[in-house]
């Protein structure tokens, strides 16, 4: 990619990778949802406001499911945000093996739909998601979604 005067452009600032880590507890829910809002706001990402509140529902559910499921194999919880010049990836990774499914909906459960709603989420806005092994045994479970939504399906 190169500028006008055959210089090298410069990539956007707002791009790069962070990760952070929590304890795997409730308090680690909205700790990582703020956190992640505050990283989009400080490094200027230029992503639409439904992408946004999209992936902020994403971290919370993913953050969530880790503290539930895995929390006795894995006391802590990382989470990694990657941003490129056209989409934005968020990551969680624990130490528990169990590789989860998505639910279907059943109105007589009261929980287990939060891969349901990720996949939802990521799909309506043009993105994808999935669970990775890690090499120590454990899961990534993330999810990329266009920085700004793509045009409305008739």
């Amino acid at each position: 990619m190169e500028s006008r005067g055959g210089t090298p452009a410069r990539p956007p600032v707002y791009e790069g990778v962070w990760r952070f880590t929590a304890p795997a507890v409730d308090l680690s829910v909205p700790q990582a949802r703020h956190a992640v809002r505050d990283l989009l706001k400080r490094q200027g990402v230029p992503a639409h406001d439904d992408v946004v509140q999209g992936l902020l529902l994403i971290v919370s559910e993913l953050v969530t499911n880790a503290v539930r499921h895995a929390a006795l194999l894995s006391p802590e919880v990382a989470v990694e945000v990657g941003i490129g010049t056209e989409w934005i990836r968020v990551s969680v990774e624990d130490n528990h093996p169990y590789r989860p499914k998505a639910l279907e909906s059943d109105a007589a459960r009261t929980g287990g739909r939060g891969l349901l709603l990720v996949r939802e989420i990521t799909h309506e806005a043009g993105g994808v998601c999935d669970v990775e092994h890690t090499a120590s045994g454990g899961k990534i479970v993330w999810a990329a979604l266009p920085l700004r939504p793509g045009p409305a399906e008739p």
